[in-house]
């Protein structure tokens, strides 16, 4: 038996913004360089990326992500520092969430690993 953290945020409508996969989206973008090809590396279609990233950056209201056209020099992307800023507050924050979560499992279940 075990207790999960899930750490989502939803907006003032309700609906979700920024979770565990658009975390995983950021942080493949800053190793490929590429939202193309950090979708790809997820098996995620480049349309679905975009639209994960345009919904947070709504929410948000800064972009995540400075995109460059591709050409001779080709494109690309990377984490903006506003992106990067709430990248890190959030893992911070989720495993922190993730943390306190398991003290508690231990204090009601004790004899549970």
């Amino acid at each position: 038996m075990k207790a999960v953290t899930k750490i989502t945020f939803y907006d003032e409508q309700g609906d979700k913004f920024f979770g565990e996969g658009p975390c995983r989206l950021l942080r493949a973008v800053e190793e490929a360089g590429s939202l193309h090809a950090a979708a790809l590396s997820m098996g995620m279609a480049y349309t679905k990326a975009m639209k994960l990233l345009k919904t947070a950056e709504r929410a948000l209201g800064f972009p995540l992500t400075a995109r460059s056209t591709g050409g001779r020099a080709g494109g690309g992307s990377r984490l903006t520092v506003e992106g990067k800023e709430w990248l890190e507050r959030y893992e911070a924050y989720r495993d922190a969430c993730r943390a306190a979560n398991r003290a508690l499992y231990l204090e009601f279940f004790p004899g549970e690993r």
